[in-house]
């Protein structure tokens, strides 16, 4: 097959403007600081998310395409550092070595011969760990969607594809949860083959206590972008996004939505027992705020309903999101809506997950004016005990997904994301306090670079 020609980059919507590809990599101390640091802040927020190193051929699809580059905010003792670099794959290398891009999207038929790469990586896919970065067990990781992650050093630096001493080779989610109580982390990976899905826990010292373990009544290839985690169960959201490769040599996607499957949720017992499956009717959800065990032995999941993986699937139906609590138990599946806007990436302080939570943190769509896919133009607080918001306009500023930030010396703690003037593309680290986040940030740090916008990052408190 043809080398595929290159991607017309000025006329890509997640290519160009905020979403454009940033290239240059830095490490810049001394930042300025509009406003001052909270006093009890310290440590670091990083994000990952899809940056091609090369302006990519064929076809690129937000956000399942482009390589990861992982950015890093340091804030201690009054100051500010930032530092980004690519996450350097076998195919980031090679394509280094060749000075333009090798391979082309997940959703073109296109793979490099062995002429070009070499024997090791021809007819090989994009590895693509772009998408969420997370600590765990002393190890800095760049999580994929469904593949190995990559590890990180105390400069960003690649060390390696991480397959945890080949106890998790298949991989793991680009959302794996880690219980605060335990300090486990659960994980989940779907395959193309059976048995189609498995999930794994590592241990708090980072070492693997249940390898892969296959999810009993998984009965197809499905992707699945999130999971929740209670303290008795690993919740997992099934719904009928169908992988049919078949499809990608007729130049459609892979990836097929098939609505009359419905949706299964599975509650996988953290023991090791019996799974509870459960059927409801289809939605689609890529992420989840938090989930948690209920008197009565039922389980919430407060999580971002969609009516279909908008920008994945070719549809004029209208796709409203809502903040909505799933409830699952014997009596079957109750989905209430809390909230709806125009959001995505729900958060909580992630010291809640596996426990009930009071505030969901979300970034979002104001309504003021018109917004291409995966730009926002306001953050959202939704209390989902009093039924009320909290809301942040940003005026000329997109703001990303909002991380907790907790205080280090007990206090109410802060939120924090990187946004983007959509003016003069300058981005900045926003932090606003926890208590009050409506009335807007406390401080902004001016970032050296323009950071794309999209998609998950963590906040890592100083050690």
């Amino acid at each position: 097959m043809a080398r595929p020609t290159p991607i017309d980059m000025a006329h890509h919507p997640h290519l160009s403007g905020l979403f454009a590809p940033q290239r240059e990599e830095v490490d810049v101390r001394g930042l300025e600081i509009v406003g001052e640091l909270p006093d009890d802040l310290h440590g670091s927020y990083l994000r990952n998310g899809p940056n091609p190193r090369f302006d990519p051929i064929g076809s690129y699809v937000y956000p399942i395409d482009g390589d990861g580059m992982v950015h890093r905010v340091e804030l201690t003792d009054g100051t500010a550092r930032y530092t980004n670099r690519f996450v350097r794959t076998p195919n980031v290398l090679a394509e280094e070595k060749a000075g333009r891009a090798l391979w082309s999207g997940l959703t073109d038929p296109y793979f490099p011969p062995a002429e070009e790469v070499g024997p090791d990586l021809a007819n090989t896919i994009r590895e693509l760990p772009d998408i969420n970065v997370i600590r765990h067990g002393g190890r800095l990781l760049a999580l994929a969607e469904a593949a190995p992650p990559y590890a990180l050093g105390s400069d960003l630096e690649t060390l390696g594809r991480e397959t945890f001493d080949g106890a998790l080779p298949v991989g793991l989610t680009a959302h794996p949860k880690v219980d605060p109580r335990t300090g486990e982390m659960v994980s989940f990976c779907y395959v193309l083959d059976a048995p189609y899905l498995t999930w794994s826990v590592i241990g708090a010292d980072g070492t693997v206590t249940r390898g892969p373990t296959p999810v009993d009544g998984a009965d197809r290839p499905l992707m699945i972008h999130d999971m929740a985690l209670t303290e008795r169960y690993v919740v997992l959201i099934l719904a009928p996004f169908v992988f049919e490769l078949g499809r990608i040599f007729t130049g459609a996607s892979p990836l097929d939505w098939q609505p009359e499957l419905g949706v299964r949720i599975a509650l996988i017992p953290r023991d090791g027992s019996a799974i509870q499956w459960h059927t409801t009717d289809a939605f689609w959800v890529w992420h989840t705020a938090n989930a948690f065990d209920l008197p009565d032995g039922s389980v919430a999941v407060d999580y971002v309903e969609w009516q279909y993986p908008g920008g994945l699937v070719d549809s004029a139906d209208p796709n409203p999101s809502a903040l909505r609590r799933a409830v699952i138990g014997r009596n079957g599946i109750t989905r209430t809506t809390l909230h709806e806007r125009n959001i995505e990436f729900p958060r909580v302080d992630d010291r809640r997950l596996t426990e009930t939570h009071r505030v969901v943190a979300t970034v979002g769509e104001s309504g003021a004016t018109e917004l291409p896919p995966g730009d926002a133009d306001a953050l959202f607080w939704f209390d989902v005990a009093a039924g009320t918001e909290s809301v942040w306009l940003g005026g000329s500023l997109a703001p990303g997904e909002p991380a907790y930030l907790p205080s280090s010396n007990g206090g109410p703690g802060y939120w924090g994301t990187i946004a983007t003037d959509r003016n003069d593309l300058t981005s900045w680290f926003l932090v606003f306090p926890a208590e009050d986040p409506a009335s807007g940030p406390l401080t902004r740090v001016r970032l050296p670079i323009r950071v794309p916008a999209g998609l998950h990052g963590a906040w890592i408190p100083a050690s």
